[in-house]
C-alpha cells in the first residue's frame, strides 16, 4: 500500500466523529510547525528522503505525507495524484513552492492557523497578501448579467420586441 493511500485511510476512516476531531487537531498542530518552520526559513525548496524529512519535522510518514498532499497544488508544477501515490517512505522528493500560489489556496480553503503565521511577514509583502485575499474573495463573488425584460428592445437587433422576437 503506497504511503498516499496510507494517509487517506488515516485521514479519512474514524470510528467516531470524536476520534475524527482527534486526528485532526493532532495534524493540524503537526503541519502548522512545517509551515512555521518552513516560512521562518524561507525554504522555497524542501527536498530529501520523505521519512528524513518527517523526521527532521517531528512527524510520521504518514502525516508528513498528509502535508506533501496538502501543499501538492501550491507548487511551481502541481503534483497529480497519480504522482502523489509513487510517494514512499524512501522516495526523495522535491517540493518547489510557490509562495503566492500557496497563500492564495491558504486563504481558499480558509485555513487561518496557516495564513496568519508570522513567517508569512517575511516572505510576501501586507499589500501582496491582501490583493491575494481580494482575489480570492472577487473569484467568489456572482455578478448578475442585465436580464431583457419583455417590453425592452430585442438584443439581437431586429428592433422588435423581445417579447415579439427571441423571447417567443
Amino acid at each position: 500500500m503506497s504511503l498516499y493511500t496510507e494517509w487517506r485511510n488515516l485521514s479519512d476512516n474514524h470510528e467516531s466523529q470524536e476520534t475524527e476531531v482527534k486526528f485532526w487537531e493532532e495534524y493540524l498542530k503537526v503541519e502548522a510547525g512545517i509551515y512555521n518552520e518552513i516560512l521562518n526559513n524561507k525554504k522555497q525548496v524542501i527536498e530529501g528522503k520523505v521519512s528524513e524529512l518527517a523526521a527532521s519535522h517531528n512527524a510520521s510518514v504518514e502525516y508528513f505525507m498528509g502535508f506533501i498532499d496538502g501543499i501538492s497544488e501550491s507548487l511551481k508544477e502541481d503534483m497529480n495524484e497519480d504522482v502523489l501515490e509513487t510517494i514512499e517512505a524512501d522516495s526523495t522528493i522535491k517540493l518547489d513552492i510557490d509562495w503566492e500560489k500557496l497563500y492564495y489556496n491558504m486563504v481558499a480553503v480558509e485555513a487561518h492557523w496557516l495564513y496568519n503565521l508570522q513567517g508569512w511577514n517575511d516572505i510576501l509583502p501586507e499589500a501582496t497578501r491582501k490583493e491575494l485575499q481580494k482575489s480570492y474573495k472577487n473569484s467568489k463573488t456572482i455578478v448578475k448579467e442585465d436580464r431583457v425584460g419583455r417590453n425592452d428592445a430585442c438584443p439581437c437587433g431586429s428592433g422588435k420586441k423581445y417579447k415579439k422576437c427571441c423571447g417567443k
